[in-house]
């Protein structure tokens, strides 16, 4: 994954994403047009025959792309949604300001991007039930000389822009500098360009997990959990979202997924 090749022309792309003006597009499944349908007489879709899913990717392990294809822990649940929908799966990169702001859901039907369930969003979107327990966590290399939140303040700690870890690192005094997408934020850590990563436990710790000069210096029992997003109202998806998640729960695909993306890094 080319990340520095790819930051400018995805910063244009969410830009335009934040005011619905169309995202980059980045998986379709053949053709369909814009007239909204109906899959199984209930369910009215943005697009023909498609299940279009907002997603801002990359965020490892949720989202990536990987042989020219997007792949990870999220797309593995929204293939399945889409399977129990009968529909494509298409995935359009979207910003996370579009997304947690609801603005995204403009021009898709859900949005999978491991997105913190808050009562601030619930108020411009519903959610799916939670599908996974994810804290946050400091992460910092071993010559820092950080090894607590309080450590780092005066250091240069990166977030992602938009998200609860950049909320977090607000409300602790940290002035950090903040990330179009964590992407940018881990090739700054291993450049060297921060000290220290804040953010949820799950993505810092898939980024690090193989490289032994980084570590989880600190984490914070924040009681996150993440929910797919679904239009404010829109009950018929939410019902079918909520029970293709409990499917995946009661048969113990959603643990398999858990375990081919995280092991035992989110544990």
């Amino acid at each position: 994954m080319q990340l520095k090749s790819l930051a400018t022309a995805k910063m244009t792309a969410k830009a335009a994403a934040i005011f619905a003006a169309g995202a980059l597009t980045l998986t379709a499944c053949g053709g369909g047009g814009s007239t909204p349908a109906a899959s199984d007489g209930s369910i009215q879709l943005v697009n023909a025959g498609k299940l279009t899913v907002c997603s801002d990717v990359p965020y490892e392990p949720f989202e990536f792309q990987k042989d020219g294809k997007i792949v990870g822990f999220d797309m593995d649940i929204a293939a399945e949604v889409a399977k129990d929908l009968n529909a494509e799966l298409n995935v359009v990169d979207s910003s996370f300001e579009a997304i947690e702001t609801g603005t995204a859901l403009t021009q898709c039907d859900v949005s999978i991007s491991s997105i913190s369930i808050t009562e601030t969003r619930k108020a411009v979107m519903d959610f799916s039930t939670p599908y996974l327990d994810d804290d946050l966590a400091l992460v910092a290399s071993e010559d820092s000389g950080i090894k607590s939140l309080d450590d780092a303040k005066g250091k240069k700690v990166g977030v992602q822009q938009a998200t609860t870890g950049a909320d977090y690192a607000t409300e602790k005094g940290l002035d950090a500098q903040q990330f179009e997408d964590t992407g940018l934020l881990v090739q700054a850590l291993q450049a060297g360009t921060i000290d220290a990563a804040l953010g949820n436990q799950s993505v810092l710790g898939y980024a690090i997990k193989d490289d032994p000069s980084f570590k989880a210096v600190e984490k914070f029992a924040t009681g996150e959990q993440l929910g797919i997003s679904i239009k404010k109202g829109n009950t018929a998806m939410a019902e079918k979202v909520n029970a293709t998640l409990k499917r995946l729960t009661d048969d113990g695909t959603l643990e398999k997924f858990e375990t081919t993306w995280f092991g035992e890094v989110a544990k």
